[in-house]
């Protein structure tokens, strides 16, 4: 039974000294498309880091808990289109809670962080992406109110 308690949190982008642990986070909720696929040492990843951080179409954030560790991360993307009248839409993705924090509300708050952010810059809609093999998030998406509207499809190239 999940804890109803939420922790105190404090979401905030994400900070070379927090890649460690968000290496550690998204490589253990890896789906099986990505295991063993990805880098050794957390250290190869600091140009992806500073690659999305500088980005203007991007961000990477962090939930921190008391201790300053961290406990969860995700990826915002700000998309241009047509549709809509041309208003922006945001895809959330990389979603993923320390394994120890999961059902203590860390993946509520970050999306409830992210759909903030896409009210401010008044974007339509939010969208994501789930690996088919993790039902436990699926689940929690449509707790969220998300609709599964879409098929998605992607053609591995690593």
């Amino acid at each position: 039974m999940a804890n109803q308690e939420t922790p105190r949190i404090r979401i905030e982008k994400a900070q070379t000294s927090h890649l460690r642990e968000i290496v550690e986070i998204i490589n253990a909720g890896a789906a099986s498309v990505r295991r063993g696929k990805e880098f050794s040492s957390w250290q190869e990843y600091a140009p992806a880091l500073e690659a999305l951080s500088s980005a203007p179409e991007a961000d990477i954030y962090v939930a921190l808990n008391e201790q300053d560790e961290v406990v969860g991360t995700y990826q915002i993307h700000f998309l241009k289109g047509i549709a809509y009248k041309g208003r922006p839409r945001v895809e959330v993705e990389s979603v993923h809670v320390r394994a120890d924090q999961r059902g203590n509300g860390v993946g509520r708050l970050m999306m409830d962080h992210a759909e903030e952010i896409a009210r401010k810059i008044d974007a339509c809609m939010v969208q994501l992406t789930s690996n088919k093999e993790r039902e436990g998030s699926h689940n929690f998406y449509l707790r969220l109110g998300y609709d599964q509207s879409h098929l998605g499809y992607k053609k591995m190239l690593v």
